[in-house]
């Protein structure tokens, strides 16, 4: 009983990917993708993560056409997926991925400026002025 919010997070995901791409034409929608969707027991409320390439000001755009387009969305899941109830869709940028980014831009950072030190000498190999006679 508890996979059914898994099942239908996964339909919606599905669903709404396609419309996006395939249905709605709002030149404000940039290229998302969304990550994941997550529906709540009750099935009452689906929240829809997405990433997009941009800066800030295509977020806030891609924010507001995905608020415009929420009606027709809903309606057409509805459609599509046979529920009694469509749940409410709410829209989050999600940032995980760039916090993932980040952290990989920050650990190739270290390599590198490792990569550029020099090597440190070895204290158990002796060096020319502490030679053992």
């Amino acid at each position: 009983m508890g996979n059914r919010p898994e099942r239908v997070a996964d339909a919606i995901r599905d669903e709404l990917s396609q419309l996006i791409a395939r249905e709605v034409h709002d030149p404000g929608i940039g290229f998302i993708t969304f990550t994941t969707v997550k529906v709540s027991p009750d099935l009452q409320l689906a929240r829809a993560y997405y990433t997009m390439m941009g800066d800030e000001q295509a977020r806030r755009d891609t924010a507001k056409a995905l608020g415009r387009a929420t009606p027709f969305l809903r309606r057409q899941l509805g459609q599509r997926l046979r529920l009694r109830r469509v749940p409410e869709l709410q829209f989050f940028y999600d940032e995980s991925i760039a916090h993932q980014d980040r952290i990989e831009q920050i650990l190739q950072e270290l390599k590198a400026e490792e990569a550029a030190r020099p090597a440190a000498p070895d204290p158990d190999v002796p060096h020319n002025d502490q030679r053992k006679d």
